[in-house]
Parts: structure tokens; sequence; C-alpha cells
């Protein structure tokens, strides 16, 4: 007989909610992308999302918490030489590289807010060097996005844990003796 294994609760509704409002939003951005009212909006949005989801970081749920994942340079170098010996522990919240893929992804939003923004403003109206900066930011998304995709279904392999899932009903395989829990 074949049994499920015990899930927890990891991701509360509020770090679901904000992930995927972000991912359906930048997907409309890209599909509107000539800066219509619509695309304002959004990006306005995704801004107060943004900002939703750190001040989350400080206050919110155990794994939502910035501390218990916030990257440390030897952390994620040992992170990553363990990984590419097939040695990574299992970190219930986010793992080191996945904590500076969330980091580099709010970081590149942030950046498109403020660049799509000042386009607007009579100061840099029209500005070229301005609208490529943005175009860059973009593109750059697209591959961070990439790049995070690829790495939660690698991780949903490599763990035997869907990732994916867990992000839209909030839970993981329950931890073992060697998974990495946050500290509260």
């Amino acid at each position: 007989m074949h049994t499920k294994p015990a899930r927890i609760a990891v991701w509360d509704p509020l770090v679901r909610i904000s992930h995927w409002l972000v991912a359906l939003l930048v997907l409309g951005n890209f599909l509107n992308e000539e800066g219509e009212t619509w695309h304002r909006y959004a990006g306005y949005t995704v801004l107060g999302l943004v900002l939703l989801r750190l001040l989350w970081g400080m206050v919110g749920s155990r794994y939502a918490r910035l501390s218990s994942f916030w990257p440390r340079p030897r952390q994620v170098l040992a992170y990553l030489r363990a990984l590419m010996q097939d040695r990574a522990p299992r970190y219930l919240g986010h793992n080191p590289a996945a904590a500076v893929m969330m980091l580099a992804l709010w970081a590149n939003l942030l950046a498109l807010v403020v660049s799509g923004w000042l386009m607007g403003t009579d100061a840099f109206w029209g500005e070229e060097w301005l609208e490529d900066l943005h175009e860059l930011l973009a593109n750059g998304l697209l591959v961070l996005v990439g790049l995070h995709v690829a790495a939660a279904v690698f991780e949903s392999w490599r763990e035997r844990d869907n990732l994916i899932g867990a992000m839209v009903h909030g839970k993981k395989r329950a931890p073992t003796a060697h998974d990495i829990a946050p500290h509260d």
C-alpha cells in the first residue's frame, strides 16, 4: 500500500497570491508593452505587490520572513558547491540560490517600475537612454523568470516535491532530519 508523504504548510496565502498576481501582471505587460494606461497601472500594481511582499518579509509568517532566507555569500557558494556535487540539502523555505533569485527579481521589478515611471515625467519624457534601460530591464526580467521557472522545475525533480504546486496550495513535503528549516 502506497501512502502519501505528510505535508506541511510553508507558503502562506499572501506569499502565494502576490507571487501569482505579479506573474500575471508581468505577463500582461509583456503582451501590452506599448506603455498604454493598462501597462502603467499594472506596473504600479506590481510596485505595490513587491513593497507589500517586502513588508511581509519583515512581519509575516515563518517562511515569508526575509530573515529566514536572507542569502549570505558563503552560504550561497557552499550551497552551489554542494548542488554541483549532488549533496545540496533540502530547504523547507528558500534555499540560498533561490533567495538570491528572489532578491534579483524584486530589484529588477522595482527598477522597471521606476524607469517606466520616469519615462512619463517631464524631466525624462522622450529620453531614449531611459527607454533603452527600461527595455534592457524588461529583457533581463525575462531571463530571470526563465531561470526561476527552470530552477523550480529542477528543484522539484531533485527534491521529489512539486514546488510549483506548493506555490499554489502552500504545502511541501514534511521535513526529514536532513532538511533545513528556517529558525524562528
